[in-house]
């Protein structure tokens, strides 16, 4: 694989005491270890809705839930919502 890399940005990388080609390995290395912390987060992201799926179905099958009217209710009540 062949990369251009603009003489500016290879003057960039000389000042700065890199060679261009180990520069751009850098690079790549950090894109792609963004790019696993992303899955990560995503990894997490899902195991949190997989546990609130979970726990949710846990409240429902010991009947720890009631109709949503008298949830509505309640925060009428509390936040002072007019019907």
């Amino acid at each position: 694989m062949t990369i251009d890399i603009p003489n500016t940005l290879a003057a960039q990388f000389a000042a700065d005491g890199k060679e261009p080609a180990q520069a751009l390995l850098e690079a790549m290395n950090v894109i792609q270890l963004a790019e696993e912390y992303q899955r990560q987060l995503d990894l997490a992201a899902e195991a949190d809705e997989q546990e609130g799926i979970r726990q949710a179905r846990e409240d429902i099958a010991a009947g720890r839930v009631y109709p949503a009217r008298e949830v509505f209710e309640e925060m009428r009540q509390k936040y002072g919502i007019p019907r």
